[in-house]
């Protein structure tokens, strides 16, 4: 038997903030663009795009800002904002992730 979870930020009831938007922030911030970073993680610019404006809309804050391209080229950075959302659902998600792993040992154990 495998004991197995998800974790994620809802805003009203919806998905605002989870796994995937995780690790679009990290592909930004990693590849300072939101084309390199979508590259890199097998999705469109626009579905990435989409992402991240969807969640700047309900969130009312912008988690990435842009620069246009030209000669010296665009790009994106993470805001602050963004970084405070990154670090704390992924502190929320190595905490749940050991809480699974604690109940899973629990699961496990011969004596339960």
């Amino acid at each position: 038997m495998d004991l197995r979870g998800k974790i994620w930020i809802e805003q009203d009831g919806s998905h605002l903030f989870g796994k995937g938007r995780a690790e679009l922030l990290e592909a930004v911030d990693r590849e300072g663009s939101i084309l390199a970073a979508a590259q890199r993680l097998g999705m469109s610019y626009r579905h990435a795009w989409s992402m991240l404006r969807d969640c700047q809309e309900r969130c009312g804050r912008r988690l990435v800002e842009t620069e246009r391209g030209g000669s010296d080229g665009g790009g994106a950075r993470v805001t602050e904002f963004g970084r405070r959302m990154l670090r704390a659902y992924r502190r929320i998600e190595f905490r749940f992730q050991k809480l699974i792993e604690d109940a899973q040992n629990e699961l496990d154990s011969p004596d339960a």
